[in-house]
């Protein structure tokens, strides 16, 4: 048994439960593990790992020890929690719905499921959580015991500590999913495993549970909870056990309609937000999708669940289809994964979210292991999720109230929707689209964001400036369907985000920047290359503020095709005097040694160079060197466009950043 003397005294040497509350838990963010299906083994060895075929529900081989080990991985999104499987022991039978691999159908309360490893390794991945500053949140199950037969057939001696027919209703189907009294006294399940029902209005059902939960607190410093089917049982059960857990929960209410299913939320604190979930797949699964309808569902669950905030705001589950198999259009994953993360609530990805794993929920290919898509930290949504992330970090570390704030609908139409969340002067503007990434440029103007004219807004995904014009309107330029977010400029400092430092880091001294044009010289290709160190002079905010006029943020150019790419990076270096070295490399199409050429400041490239700012350079201090020519004009250009100016000519390339 896991709850014995010695547990509960290596508990207390461990270090107690958190007890992290609806406050703290509103300022993190979650990412949902099936134990299962993260990370097989120890999690280092998925190269050895079988073929798990998902449609047999079967265990495939994730542990605790797995999870633990890819902690990073999670923690490169900038997860602060994670949610996952039910830990006790499962009926131990393979049957005709498979196995118990997502850890729902229990018959010990008091033991440990060893497919999922040790207490030992429990402890290990919850001390490791902690360590890191990140929560636990683990998932349990009051509705049912599990049993590999019929609900004519059940032996209740098998399930522990409910052993008798007396903490259960009698055995009945449910024929009537809108019936209260039909789903809260009847049982789900089949004939192959039924789910018995126990009887959680009583009171000695009541103590049991609460003796249970309190001690698996307790012994394994859970920090939150997510109460499985809770949809299931009479919501009147919930204040009690709560209260024995000591710690923050949220229920599964699988309910669209939030007058409904707003009654579990009002007695257990907290439920998952399938109300705005329904609505917001269907809004961007396609171009087609009702904003409208999202819309009115987001005004019925401000006025019918007061405490909303604390929901939890997700677009994929283990429950429901996976967002890639309702469509392929990453522009459209990346709006529902941007709301998911900044709308009201607790964000909760789903493992796999990021990977744009596909699956529907039959037969649950969306619950096909992480391992098998790979931890590919390079993929595009766990790019975006991991800047959003940060981002929601930031504004919550500023503004401690900020997930308190309700967020607002400022714009609406067809296919496009605006948000505002948070209190003036730093308020979220989030715009998302479902126009897929097909869409041709379009702007919006969107006004209710409440910024005064000329205040400077960043759009942090892209890293570019807006200014709110003379009208109070922002001009929001729309493209290939993807959303937009956008922060005042002057509070991104010490965010980590679009070039500024993050506050924990130390700032440079200096600064360099690297050019590279090319040209013809002679029937010869010329490669010219020009390094500046520049030293940084004491500041008060943020780098960009002192350093010859630049722009505050680091610039990107606008591709043609749409998009941004950033051109600009940040470098620290201990060199302080200010220094420059220019050359001039010819390149001979016979293979003979170039030639090399020291070019001053000042003096200006052949005509028709094409100037290409490298990838590595930094923007800190501008060159003096000229740039002539059409090809240099075309770059030149799109600095123009990105400052919102309208030259097209070549010139000093310092001007292009504003000095």
């Amino acid at each position: 048994m896991i709850f014995g003397c010695l547990v509960v005294l290596l508990s207390f040497l461990a270090g107690s439960a958190q007890a992290a509350d609806a406050a703290e838990w509103r300022r993190r963010s979650i990412y949902q593990v099936l134990t299962d299906r993260y990370a097989y083994g120890n999690g280092t060895d998925e190269d050895h790992a079988p073929n798990c075929e998902v449609e047999l529900g079967l265990y495939c081989g994730g542990t605790w020890r797995g999870i633990m080990n890819n902690l990073d991985y999670i923690q490169g999104m900038n997860f602060d929690a994670i949610w996952i499987s039910p830990v006790v022991k499962q009926l131990p039978q393979r049957t005709g719905d498979g196995e118990a691999y997502t850890a729902y159908w229990a018959q010990n309360l008091y033991e440990l499921e060893p497919h999922f490893g040790t207490e030992q390794d429990l402890q290990d991945l919850v001390a490791a959580l902690h360590s890191r500053g990140m929560l636990l949140m683990l998932d349990v199950v009051v509705n049912h015991m599990g049993f590999a037969g019929t609900g004519e057939d059940c032996d209740y001696s098998v399930l522990y500590p409910f052993n008798d027919t007396k903490y259960y209703h009698d055995y009945c189907e449910i024929t009537d999913p809108t019936s209260p009294l039909n789903t809260q006294a009847c049982w789900l399940g089949d004939w192959k495993v039924t789910l018995a029902d126990l009887r959680t209005e009583d009171a000695e059902v009541q103590d049991m549970f609460g003796q249970w939960i309190s001690q698996m607190v307790a012994n394994y410093s859970i920090d939150g909870l997510r109460i499985d089917t809770s949809i299931n049982v009479e919501p009147e059960f919930f204040p009690n056990f709560v209260d024995a857990a000591g710690v923050f929960a949220t229920g599964e209410v699988m309910q669209g309609d939030d007058s409904l299913a707003c009654q579990w939320a009002d007695t257990i604190g907290s439920i998952l937000n399938y109300p705005i979930y329904y609505t917001l797949t269907r809004a961007f699964s396609n171009s087609e999708g009702s904003i409208n309808d999202l819309v009115l569902t987001i005004d019925s669950v401000k006025e019918n669940c007061p405490n909303s905030t604390s929901f939890g705001s997700f677009s994929e589950n283990h429950d429901v289809a996976r967002f890639a198999s309702l469509t392929d259009d990453l522009s459209l994953a990346k709006n529902i994964i941007t709301y998911t993360m900044l709308a009201d609530g607790i964000p909760i990805i789903y493992q796999g979210q990021e990977q744009r794993q596909y699956g529907s929920i039959h037969p649950y290919y969306n619950r096909a292991p992480l391992w098998q898509a790979g931890f590919n930290t390079s993929a595009p949504l766990y790019e975006h999720i991991a800047i959003l992330n940060k981002f929601r970090q930031h504004v919550i570390s500023g503004h401690n109230n900020y997930t308190e704030y309700m967020a607002e609908v400022i714009y609406q139409d067809m296919h496009s929707l605006g948000l505002r969340k948070g209190f003036n002067g730093s308020q979220v503007i989030t715009v998302l689209n479902n126009n897929g990434q097909d869409c041709e440029y379009f702007e919006l103007e969107v006004s209710g964001h409440d910024y005064a004219p000329g205040t400077v807004l960043t759009e942090v995904l892209t890293c570019t400036n807006l200014t709110v014009n003379d009208s109070g309107n922002l001009t929001v330029p729309m493209f290939a369907g993807t959303p937009k977010v956008f922060y005042p400029l002057e509070l991104l400092a010490n965010s980590g985000i679009c070039g500024m430092h993050a506050a924990e880091e130390p700032l440079p001294s200096a600064t360099i920047m690297t050019i590279d044009a090319t040209s013809t010289v002679g029937g010869h290709v010329t490669t010219v290359e020009t390094v500046e160190t520049s030293p940084i002079p004491p500041i008060t905010t943020h780098v960009w503020s002192t350093i010859s006029g630049l722009p505050t943020v680091v610039p990107s150019v606008m591709n043609p095709e749409g998009g941004f790419t950033a051109i600009t990076k940040l470098i620290t270096t201990t060199q302080a005097p200010a220094s420059q070295e220019t050359a001039a490399t010819t390149s001979t199409a016979d293979g003979a040694e170039p030639s090399r050429k020291a070019l001053g400041a000042g003096e200006s490239l052949k005509p028709n160079s094409h100037l290409v700012l490298s990838a590595a350079g930094l923007a800190g201090a501008a060159s003096n060197v000229d740039i002539a020519g059409a090809a240099a004009s075309v770059t030149a250009s799109a600095f123009d466009r990105w400052q919102g100016h309208g030259h097209g000519h070549g010139g000093h390339l310092h001007r292009r950043f504003g000095a």
